[in-house]
């Protein structure tokens, strides 16, 4: 524990590193209001190499809103990416919305035969990185004919282990009286299940909806490996095709990709704080 005379040096430390985190995305949205002729004179200076740091614009010539309108307005390539991605996303937090929780609960709150191994194996499978499964992956979409379709991407994810962890961790620590008392009153397994242990889990589930969010707004080997028409393919993907030549909404596109995760992050900020705790995860 930091000792009282040391709090002044550790607050400074902490707020010069949360500054320097936070400084890629000032400037995102910072920059996302100069005009396209500024942006294109900026972005032209990257890639040199004669040892000169890239300068930093302190305010544009011209404050402008024209990319944000060529994005929501005019050019409808974005926003249709946009949306591939919202479509993956909230589809994916449906079907987490069901399987997870209730596996959680099947891990944490009975007792049958094989319980331990399969917990196990969700452990091995949260370890495991993409790459290793990338294959067996392909060939059991493959024979289930969903390659090259959405359910390719939204269907691994409705059974992602860590969520499955974080959330048995929680319920594990649930006393059983409380079960025991709504058996009483008359709720069997599944009343159980919706009026007392969801509610208790609200925290642990709030962190787990926000880290799930991030972590499918921000997917990109899934729909790489699993679908090969760009045009099915979500926005985190095709960002960098699509502002290659494109300075006029580089960071204006940016701005708007980033935005849902820090709303919902905000939103969220205690549950996933308090959830991650409760559940254990030093």
């Amino acid at each position: 524990m930091i000792r009282s005379r040391k709090h002044p040096i550790a607050a400074i430390g902490l707020t010069l590193l949360c500054a320097l985190l936070l400084l890629p995305i000032a400037f995102t949205f910072f920059y996302s209001f100069f005009p396209k002729t500024e942006m294109q004179a900026y972005l032209a200076l990257r890639g040199r190499y004669d040892g000169s740091w890239l300068p930093i614009l302190l305010s544009p010539k011209l404050f402008s809103l024209r990319q944000y309108y060529t994005i929501l307005i005019e050019d409808t390539v974005y926003l249709r990416l946009f949306f591939n991605s919202l479509y993956y996303t909230v589809t994916i937090l449906l079907g987490q919305a069901v399987f997870v929780p209730a596996m959680a609960c099947g891990l944490s709150r009975f007792r049958f035969r094989g319980r331990e191994l399969l917990f196990f194996t969700v452990l091995a499978m949260m370890l495991m990185p993409f790459q290793v499964t990338q294959v067996p992956n392909v060939i059991t979409l493959r024979i289930m004919g969903l390659m090259n379709t959405s359910w390719a991407v939204v269907l691994p994810m409705w059974f992602t282990p860590f969520y499955i962890f974080l959330l048995r961790q929680f319920m594990i620590g649930i006393p059983s009286e409380m079960f025991e008392a709504g058996m009483v009153d008359g709720a069997g397994a599944i009343r159980g299940y919706f009026y007392v242990l969801l509610p208790v889990c609200r925290p642990v589930l709030g962190a787990a909806l926000a880290l799930s969010f991030a972590d499918s707004w921000n997917m990109v080997e899934q729909p790489l490996v699993y679908l090969q028409n760009e045009a099915t393919r979500p926005l985190s993907v095709m960002f960098n095709v699509l502002t290659d030549t494109r300075a006029d909404i580089a960071f204006a596109g940016a701005a708007l990709y980033i935005l849902p995760t820090l709303i919902l992050y905000f939103y969220f900020q205690e549950d996933i704080l308090l959830g991650v705790q409760l559940s254990d995860l030093k």
